[in-house]
C-alpha cells in the first residue's frame, strides 16, 4: 500500500509558503493514491533533539555500552528511520533560514545517518533508496544565477550531500522571493514572486495523476 511521510519544518505557521506547498503536494498525492496512508511530522512545532554530549554518541557506541540518554536517542533514531523506510513518498517542506536549512532539519538528517538502519557500515551502501523524496522549498529572496546572492542558498546544496549515505536522492520544487509581499523594499519584485510561486504550484500539480482524472 502506498504510504506518504509528510514533514514540515517552518516556524511561520499559516504564513509559511513551504507549508502551503507541502500541503498542496500532500493533497495531490492523496488524490492520486486514495487507498494510501499518511504519517505527518511537524519539526517546526515539535523538533527532534539535536545531538549533544550526553546522547550524540549513541550511533557509534555498542548497544550494550550505551547510557540511558544514548539509548533514548537511538530509540528516536530508529523511529525516524522507520518512518522513512515505511514511506513510498517523502515530502519535506523546507524554508531557507539565514541561507541554510532550519536547524531542526539538520537534526532530523543527523538522526537518519544511522549505521545498520540507513546504511550498511561494512559497504557504505545506502539502505533507504528506492523511494520518492520531494523537497518543497521556499526562499525569501532571489538566489538564481545572475542574482547578487546566487550560490547563497546552502540548504539546497547541502541536503543531497547530507542524505547521500542513506541512498535518498531529493528532488527540489522551489518558490523564490516569498518576502516580496511583506517587505516594502521588495515591492517591485512582487510579480516575479507570484510567477515563481505559480510555477512551483504547477510543478506540484503535475507530479501525480489523480485517480479520477
Amino acid at each position: 500500500m502506498p504510504h506518504l511521510l509528510h514533514i514540515d519544518s517552518s516556524i511561520n505557521g499559516d504564513r509559511s509558503v513551504s507549508r502551503a506547498l507541502s500541503a498542496r503536494a500532500a493533497a495531490a498525492w492523496r488524490a492520486a493514491h486514495p487507498g494510501g496512508t499518511v504519517t505527518y511530522r511537524d519539526l517546526g512545532a515539535s523538533p527532534v533533539p539535536h545531538f549533544d554530549a550526553a546522547s550524540g554518541l549513541a550511533r557509534v557506541v555498542p548497544a550494550e555500552q550505551r547510557t540511558p540518554e544514548q539509548n533514548e536517542s537511538w530509540k528516536l533514531t530508529e523511529e525516524l528511520v522507520g518512518e522513512v523506510r515505511e514511506a513510498s513518498t517523502v515530502l519535506l517542506g523546507l524554508p531557507l533560514y539565514n541561507y541554510g536549512a532550519p536547524s531542526v532539519v539538520k537534526a532530523w538528517v543527523d538522526h537518519l545517518i544511522a549505521p545498520g538502519l540507513a546504511f550498511d557500515p561494512a559497504t557504505g551502501t545506502g539502505l533507504l533508496d528506492g523511494r520518492e523524496f520531494l523537497v518543497l522549498a521556499s526562499r525569501g529572496g532571489g538566489y538564481g544565477e545572475g542574482n547578487p546572492r546566487f550560490g547563497w542558498d546552502h540548504a539546497e546544496s547541502w541536503l543531497p550531500h547530507g542524505l547521500a549515505m542513506t541512498g535518498i536522492e531529493p528532488r527540489f520544487i522551489s518558490a523564490e522571493l516569498t518576502l516580496a509581499d511583506t517587505n516594502p523594499a521588495m515591492a517591485d519584485l512582487r510579480d516575479l514572486a507570484a510567477e515563481s510561486l505559480a510555477a512551483a504550484e504547477r510543478e506540484i500539480d503535475e507530479l501525480w495523476t489523480p485517480v479520477n482524472a
